[in-house]
């Protein structure tokens, strides 16, 4: 055997670390030397592992012995990969990627969820190894509950861990020590990868037209110099005249023309928008001679002809900036950590040149400035586009996903946007907001609603752990029934808010906004000594909601149920369904009568392996009824109609659900359980509470969020959230509103620039401003 089982790990000489995470229902290859310790952590407590590539042996005398009990077969592993689904597509993919071959007379290390709960297990190595750990579960349908949870590893070592394994097949590499910089050619369509080694340090990168550079015949510069990166020209195109920590999606030169795009990024703190470090930085601190980036550069550059500069406006990646409101720039360590990179493809023919910042004066690296890697690779390579975001600050950066629905969403338009870690269709092309719009009003629209956070609340105590964390009285929601809910802190202000599922007795299923959820629910559910499990499900189940007035005769069409089931034609509002689509061997979906556009609607909710079959069926039963596929920009508009709050926006840790117009998710006088927030919000005088009301705005000079609204001279509310409405010809408005002003008919204006020098006249109404009795949606 290769190694011990330990509880901790010993003290001995500086160790550098390595983290990754392994989703569930996938695997992860470590390379280990001896002497090298690996944690493995379950983050829900329920999601165990099997190690592949290991078999029992005598340890270290000094070390806990693994004996043959602790081994068995890669069961798990092994029916995973006999599912036919994609993860064992991609598992399978992998395995033989690294030459693992699996039989049922197989070794492995099975380690259960339990084991791995809390501070997890450590193996030390003994000898050099590969292990391939395996989140190993089986596929989940929507109708189950069984979700495959994620595993956190870190490798403990006292050498420098690899580099991580390349994106694909590299064409070329460069590894820029410390204090240094490098020229590197690179052709249109390529890929570039630059890598942080060790954490910490940042990389300025400069890019030219390579013809510019070596001028061909029929090649246009500016008649100045080759053509690099012009920061003014790319703020401009981009219209971001300052930007915020991190990286504009297209760079441009003095030419207005694309030089290269972003692809990827890991970290997401950056700086786009000051020059590479100079001499004068450096001779302004008293550091006389201290080597800089743009003295680097001018060295490197110099064989291509190009003439040395005092300072290079450059791409400062890693480097931690950020612009203060009175406009200083202010830096920190960089977040970067050993293995964080950002991937650009080059739009035509590039002179690259990318340092290893030699700043050791102050925190741009952290002190101890490291070395830089460059990959590149091939034009015919592809690689999603995904930005890093995170739940938890100390937390592994999560990247973009594209949803189950992404293969049909994306063949009908071009225009996406991040949302809570996914890609979603902003508009389509050909439609556009105003007529997918009109198409939920009207007709029938489908909307990819995949982004929302799916958790799977399980165990005697279930009910319990909800009834404290909910606003809503929990112990009435009926088996088959959907209640909406705030979640708040002990101050009364909204973490989030969300729909509950009460799947059966203690079972259930929340659906919120916000990944943290999950944490939150697992620390109270431990304070508390609940025993209940949390376990978040949102990979394993997808969701399109159908919209409309004909969103029922569509649909009816397509959902089979078993005779214990309500029909759908029967579904009444806030419940659902479990059933088939097309008949009783069809796949498996959940059908709820839920939705966020004031019209009637449902949601469907099913595995992504099953998500293009889903949207087939609706899409082609739905041409019948002229079906529209719809962006998040109509469904805004949509939502601000029907008075429906937005996080972000109408509701913040600061706003308690009185305060977000939601007040009646808070059974204060009824519900006999004590719940988070509720000593907070009864404290509170009724009389002195903000509230949320409608703006009916006398001008089409649009308004937004933030804008300040004003009675006279002062400030009474902002606004929260603004659209114009086709059905009632106005522009209108969500806003918070002092308690004074909260009255309708009242006339107000919305200030802008200072809120002194530029006024818009506006009127106070009642919300919903569509459908004001919702007889629609309850229809």
């Amino acid at each position: 055997m290769a190694f011990a089982l330990k509880q901790e790990f010993d003290s001995g000489p500086a160790l550098h670390t390595a983290s990754w995470r392994v989703a569930g229902r996938h695997a992860r290859r470590v390379v280990m030397k001896a002497g090298d310790c690996l944690s493995i952590e379950s983050v829900d407590g329920v999601q165990g592992c099997e190690v592949l590539n290991v078999e029992p042996g005598l340890l270290a005398d000094h070390k806990a012995r693994l004996d043959d009990s602790h081994f068995g077969s890669p069961e798990q592993t092994l029916a995973m990969l006999g599912d036919s689904s994609r993860a064992s597509q991609q598992l399978n993919e992998l395995l033989q990627q690294w030459q693992v071959v699996l039989t049922e007379t197989s070794v492995c290390l099975p380690l259960s969820g339990t084991e791995l709960s809390g501070n997890g297990v450590i193996l030390e190595a003994l000898a050099d190894i590969e292990l391939v750990v395996v989140a190993a579960a089986v596929r989940m349908d929507v109708t189950q509950q069984n979700a495959a949870g994620e595993l956190n590893l870190t490798l403990s070592s006292t050498s420098i861990p690899d580099l991580p394994a390349p994106l694909a097949e590299p064409v070329a590499e460069y590894r820029i020590p410390k204090a240094s910089a490098r020229a590197y050619l690179v052709k249109e369509g390529q890929w570039i990868q630059i890598m942080d080694v060790q954490g910490k340090q940042s990389s300025d990168f400069l890019a030219f037209d390579a013809d510019s550079v070596h001028p061909q015949a029929g090649s246009v510069t500016n008649g100045n110099g080759p053509l690099g990166l012009d920061a003014a020209a790319t703020r401009t195109v981009m219209n971001h005249s300052m930007p915020q920590p991190g990286l504009h999606s297209r760079f441009f030169d003095q030419n207005l023309q694309i030089l290269l795009e972003v692809v990827q990024d890991t970290v997401g703190r950056h700086d786009s928008f000051l020059l590479a470090c100079t001499p004068k930085y450096y001779e302004d601190q008293g550091y006389f001679g201290h080597d800089s980036c743009t003295e680097n550069f001018n060295k490197a550059l110099a064989e291509y002809g190009i003439a040395p500069r005092a300072g290079w406006p450059a791409i400062n990646f890693f480097f931690n900036t950020s612009v203060a409101d009175c406009g200083a720039v202010e830096a920190a360590e960089p977040w970067s950590r050993p293995g964080d990179y950002v991937l650009l493809r080059a739009n035509r023919d590039l002179l690259c040149a990318s340092s290893a910042c030699p700043d050791d004066i102050d925190a741009a690296n952290g002190w101890a400035p490291s070395d830089i890697h460059v990959r590149i690779y091939d034009a015919n390579e592809h690689f999603p586009r995904s930005i890093a975001y995170r739940d938890l600050p100390q937390e592994l950066p999560r990247m973009t996903q594209e949803s189950g629905f992404h293969p049909r969403t994306s063949a009908l338009t071009p225009h996406f946007v991040e949302y809570h870690g996914f890609w979603v269709a902003s508009e389509y092309s050909g439609w556009g907001t105003t007529a997918e719009y009109l198409a939920c009003r009207e007709r029938v629209a489908m909307i990819d609603l995949s982004p929302l956070r799916k958790f799977e609340v399980l165990g005697p105590d279930a009910e319990a752990l909800l009834q404290l964390a909910l606003t809503r009285n929990v112990r009435k929601l009926s088996i088959g029934e959907v209640t909406y809910t705030a979640l708040c802190q002990v101050t009364g202000g909204m973490i989030d808010d969300g729909t509950l599922f009460r799947m059966c007795q203690n079972n259930f299923r929340l659906i919120t906004g916000d990944s943290y959820v999950a944490t939150w629910l697992r620390e109270l559910a431990a304070k508390e000594n609940f025993q209940v499990t949390v376990q978040e499900s949102t990979d394993q189940i997808h969701n399109v909601a159908v919209q409309g007035p004909n969103s029922r005769e569509l649909l009816n069409q397509l959902i089979w149920t078993p005779e214990h089931e309500t029909g759908l034609n029967e579904l009444a509002w806030f419940h659902f369904i479990r059933g088939r689509l097309g008949g009783p061997t069809g796949r498996p979906v959940m059908v709820s009568r839920t939705g966020y556009t004031g019209e009637l609607g449902f949601e469907v909710w099913c595995h992504p392996d099953d998500a293009v079959t889903v949207w087939d069926a609706i899409w082609e039963a739905g041409q019948a009824f002229d079906i529209a596929p719809m962006g998040f920009d109509a469904l805004d508009r949509l939502r601000i109609e029907a008075g429906l709050i937005f996080a972000g926006h109408e509701f913040c840790p600061q706003t308690n659900p009185y305060e977000a117009g939601v007040g009646f998710t808070v059974p204060m006088k009824t519900k006999e359980d004590d719940f988070i927030g509720r000593t907070a919000m009864k404290r509170q005088a009724p009389e002195s509470r903000h509230k949320l009301m409608g703006l009916m705005v006398h001008s089409n000079e649009p308004v937004a969020h933030g804008d300040e609204v004003f009675q006279g001279r002062f400030p009474v509310g902002v606004i929260t959230s603004a659209t114009y409405s086709p059905i009632l010809k106005s522009q209108i408005a969500l806003v918070r509103l002092a308690p004074d002003c909260a009255v309708p008919d009242t006339e107000l204006e919305i200030g802008q620039l200072d809120g002194q020098q530029k006024r818009i006249a506006a009127t106070v109404c009642k919300v919903p401003f569509y459908d004001p009795e919702r007889t629609r949606v309850r229809s």
